[in-house]
Order: structure tokens, then sequence, then C-alpha cells
């Protein structure tokens, strides 16, 4: 049961061929916890780069933007891009949820998109100067806390629409954060004994609700795009809180 959500999860989460079944996507809606589960799956592949410390920080930092997009695509940062149009409508929810279906890419999400690589890119490169086992711990931590965010969107959101969004939220309620957070856990003494990946946890997890909190409240409701943008701002935030807490520790 556990391998059949778990490729559910990394069937939605990324590119990865793990074979994608009715059945292992159908265990996987009904699975909040799995969305940090597969986190550390992520995070394990995406801290490949950082074991080669013998390289120049910026060559890692770049090697790490290039594993984040083959490993995970671009369809979180779409949800960035969609979420950044949204934000700059002077308007309703009713008119934002309608530029956020809109295909036109318009300079809310050059903006947004702009400052998420960015952002992810200057984390990088800060986690590119910690010593090897903090590197990955940092990088691993943020990626469940991030997923943690996700899980939240899940169980805390209430869809706008039928759609994406819908096919988590009405299966999960608040109960089933809980779960989530437990499975999260133990990646804290990956950088034992600094709190360095309990604070990257946290804090992308936390970054990823007052996403929720503020996307919610101005769309009247959750979507696709709300978990791809709180995925990404939780990798952002947790990153750099990462590196920050490792090196004043």
């Amino acid at each position: 049961m556990v391998v059949t959500v778990l490729r559910g999860a990394l069937g939605f989460l990324t590119r990865l061929r793990v074979g994608h079944s009715e059945r292992a996507w159908a265990a996987f809606r009904e699975s909040p916890w799995a969305f940090p589960l597969a986190g550390y799956v992520v995070g394990a592949l995406l801290a490949v780069p950082f074991v080669f410390d013998a390289l120049p920080p910026g060559t890692v930092a770049l090697a790490y933007l290039a594993a984040v997009l083959v490993v995970t695509g671009i369809n979180h940062l779409d949800g960035v891009a969609d979420v950044g149009d949204a934000l700059v409508v002077h308007g309703d929810s009713e008119e934002r949820t309608r530029v956020l279906k809109d295909t036109t890419v318009g300079v809310g999400a050059v903006a947004a998109i702009a400052v998420a690589v960015a952002g992810l890119a200057l984390g990088a490169l800060g986690v590119a100067g910690l010593p090897t086992r903090a590197a990955i711990a940092v990088v691993v931590a943020t990626e469940i806390g991030a997923k943690v965010g996700m899980a939240a969107v899940a169980c805390l959101g209430t869809a706008a629409h039928e759609g994406l969004g819908s096919q988590f939220t009405e299966r999960a309620n608040s109960r089933d954060l809980l779960p989530a957070v437990l499975v999260a856990i133990p990646a804290v003494v990956l950088s034992w004994p600094t709190p360095a990946a309990a604070v990257a946890i946290v804090g992308a997890a936390l970054a990823g609700l007052l996403v929720l909190w503020r996307l919610e409240s101005l769309l009247d409701g959750v979507n696709g795009d709300v978990f791809g943008a709180v995925n990404e701002v939780g990798r952002v935030v947790g990153l750099h809180l990462g590196v920050v807490v490792w090196t004043l520790y």
C-alpha cells in the first residue's frame, strides 16, 4: 500500500518514470501524508549536485536548478506564474480567478517567476557553501517541509471549483494533516546536533501555510496553481532559513 501511494505521489510531483496508474493516483489522493514522504525521495535527488563540493559554488547551484527542472518539471513553477498574474489584478475573486486561468503570460507572472528563480538560485548558492552533510540535510529537509505545505493545502484548503485541487481537498480534512507532520519529523535528525533541518522544515511549511491563507482569501478557494505556488515558495524559504541557521549555530 505504501509503495502504491508513494508511486502516485511521485507521479504527481515529479517527472520520474514510476508508472502512472489510476490505482496509484487514487491511493495518493486519499493520503496527504504521501506529500512529505515523496519529499524524502525528491530531496535526495535534488541534493546530488551538492555531493560534488570540489566544484565552484556557482556551478553547484546551477546544477541544483537544473536538477529541480529535470526531476520536478515546471508544473509547480507554472502555478507561481498564474498566481503572479492573479495577484496584480485589481478586482474581486472572480476577476482574479479568470486571470489565473488565462493562458496569456502577464507582467505579474514574469515578476513572480523572476523572484522565485532568483530566490532559489541564491538559496542554492548559500547551500553550496556549506559542508556536504549540511548541504544535503538542508536540501532534503526543505523539500520535505515544502511538501508538508502542499499537504496543508489538501487538508485545510477548500476548492474554488471542480478540478485538480478539489480531487485532494474533497478527500481530506484538518485531522489528516497530523500524519503528514509525523512523516516529516524524522528528517530533523539530518543536521543533528544543529537545528538547521528542523528550521528548514518548519520554515518551508509555515511559508506554505501563509501562501495558502493569502491565496485562499483572494481566490475564494484553492486549485492546482495554489499547490504549485505553496511548493515553490516553501522551497525558497526553507533553503534560506536552513543556510542561515547552520551558519549562525
